[in-house]
């Protein structure tokens, strides 16, 4: 018989088609997911701290400058060099520097971590699990913004898969060639947002080398015997550092992380660069100068960066925690996410600078968790997990089909100033949306189960996601002021910024686009001077600021103002004054 004509291997062809069937059910994820990260990217103006991601790559490409990060021509350091890069990279697929182009690198991050995501599920547990935690992380509502937003914090949680995807491939064989990539994924993932992309993956990796068996296991081990006995069983549960492929990787690592910042410093003289990484990673953790969030506050804010998913989390934790026996599979599946989940937790809370968004890489954890949960064959095994459950699933239930209520004008319901709030947008597709929540709803009641749960929960999350940020959110955009206020302050000078001078406030500088730093002043003194030299005639400031200044001055425009705007956000506002009489 020739092997042309040979039996085929039945396992080998299950595991085939296995492969082939999930290959083509992530890519179809991927695909919805896509449509929530990248639909729209550029509708909505810049806001917030994403003015740092696109006037820093805006001030690169006219300095021609990419080792030196200014914001009006002042260093701004706080952050590395590469998520600004990436922000350069993508002009070229979204026609130059724009809103879309700073938040393009987020998008892909965001892909490219629910690929990773639902690889390392796979090989974790199954490929079933697999898809739904995939699903999981790219519903999840902060998931979602941060991945349409122009920042770092998203490349951080790629890189951090890519680590852990890399060793839980290679976890079994000790020291190997691996060691050097895991090095430079950290290296490169550390270049986007700072020394997590090293921090995150190795306390990760060590804490669950040492727990994959069991906590009993590991204290008899290091508790009993000698000193000598007890570090070499600690070295031999972390095989995967201590080997000379180590020191190569650190070595390499080491390299690429530094070479950005030696080549700033040989050009500019200063090594400021790995001083503001050592006081916004260091100083900051040990030593917090701001952003001091109570110590219980992620406990509570997981609830809401997750939503909806974290109605099932308590549930998913106490099921998980239970099934947790040693040396019985899958044991060590549930360890490796236990371990993920906690010791993350534990890492941001025992910083001493805490802030809400700073705990995203708990989500890749989180949805392993809850995937694993309502993936598991049967009923959950523990009571409190099924009443947990019960009661997360009936509070996003209740939410779904109250959401109705969002129709409702806002003049009927709410008290002044707040009556005058504008009508839902898109209400067609909101009630879309709503009719297939309600019917989702209605499946799960007619036979409550995990699996139905989770159908229904993946259905309401992504069309609550999709309605969020590719109806609302850019329907919103008509009452946000910044942006036509730049262009309008650019048509009523005449497009030349020589004269324009800013007060206590940067403005709208990305959408002025000056070819040079503009004057900046927080001293009336210095405005003055500046003013009897000729130097400022047009002025942007705050309206709070104004009667501070003591100087001749007419208002000229104003930044948009609405009535159910508070007057501390009327005061907030900008406006553009001509100096003198």
């Amino acid at each position: 018989m020739t092997s042309a004509s040979a039996p085929r291997d039945p396992i080998a062809s299950q595991h085939a088609g296995d492969d082939s069937q999930f290959r083509l059910r992530a890519a179809l994820v991927l695909v919805l997911a896509a449509i929530l990260f990248l639909a729209r990217l550029g509708a909505r103006a810049l806001w917030s701290s994403e003015f740092r991601w696109a006037e820093i790559a805006r001030e690169m490409l006219v300095t021609h400058n990419y080792f030196w990060p200014t914001i009006n021509g002042h260093v701004y350091y706080d952050k590395p060099l590469g998520s600004y890069w990436l922000v350069i990279f993508s002009t070229p697929f979204t026609g130059g520097l724009n809103e879309a182009a700073t938040r393009l690198p987020s998008a892909i991050a965001g892909l490219l971590a629910v690929l990773l995501l639902m690889l390392l599920t796979r090989r974790l547990y199954d490929a079933r699990t697999g898809l739904l935690s995939g699903i999981i992380l790219a519903t999840s509502f902060s998931f979602v913004f941060f991945s349409r937003d122009a920042s770092a914090d998203v490349e951080t949680i790629t890189g951090e898969l890519a680590a852990l995807l890399l060793f839980n491939h290679f976890e079994d064989r000790g020291g190997g060639i691996w060691i050097v990539a895991l090095w430079l994924i950290m290296a490169a993932t550390s270049l986007t947002k700072g020394l997590l992309g090293f921090a995150l993956p190795l306390l990760m990796i060590g804490a669950y080398s040492c727990l994959r068996d069991g906590w009993s296991q590991f204290l008899q081990e290091i508790l009993a015997g000698s000193i000598p006995d007890r570090v070499r069983k600690l070295i031999e549960r972390n095989r995967w550092f201590f080997n000379w492929y180590t020191v190569a990787g650190i070595a390499v690592g080491g390299f690429v992380y530094y070479l950005p910042f030696e080549i700033s410093a040989r050009m500019m003289g200063t090594q400021k660069g790995l001083a503001m990484v050592y006081r916004e990673n260091v100083v900051r953790f040990f030593h917090p100068f701001d952003h001091r969030g109570p110590i219980y506050l992620y406990v509570y804010v997981i609830f809401g960066l997750m939503a909806p998913w974290s109605a099932l989390l308590p549930a998913a934790l106490v099921e998980t925690h239970s099934l947790r026996h040693a040396n019985t599979e899958p044991a060590r599946a549930d360890r490796f996410a236990l371990v993920y989940f906690w010791a993350t937790f534990i890492f941001f809370t025992l910083s001493g600078s805490r802030r809400s968004y700073y705990i995203l890489p708990i989500l890749p954890a989180a949805a392993i968790l809850v995937a694993r949960a309502l993936t598991y064959p049967g009923e959950l095994r523990s009571m409190i997990a099924r009443r947990l459950l019960a009661i997360g699933y009936g509070i996003v239930a209740f939410a779904a089909i109250a959401g109705i209520v969002l129709l409702i004008p806002a003049w009927a319901i709410l008290p002044s100033p707040y009556d005058a709030l504008p009508d839902l947008p898109d209400k067609f597709a909101f009630i879309v949306f709503w009719i297939v929540s309600v019917a989702t709803v209605i499946y799960v009641i007619r036979k409550f189960s995990p699996y139905r749960i989770a159908i229904s929960m993946g259905i309401i999350a992504y069309l609550v996601m999709a309605y969020i940020y590719i109806f609302a959110m850019p329907a919103a955009e008509a009452y946000r002021g910044e942006k036509p206020f730049g262009y309008a302050v650019l048509n009523k000078i005449g497009g030349a910024t020589d004269h324009l001078v800013l007060f206590k406030t940067q403005g709208p500088l990305f959408y002025l686009n000056p070819p040079n730093p503009l004057p900046e002043f927080d001293k009336k003194q210095d405005l003055q001077d500046a003013i009897a030299k000729g130097d400022a005639k047009w002025m942007i400031v705050r309206r709070r600021d104004m009667p501070k200044l003591d100087t001749p001055t007419t208002v000229e425009l104003s930044e948009a103002s609405y009535p159910w705007e508070t007057d501390y956000n009327y005061r907030n506002k900008v406006v553009l004054v001509r100096l003198g009489n």
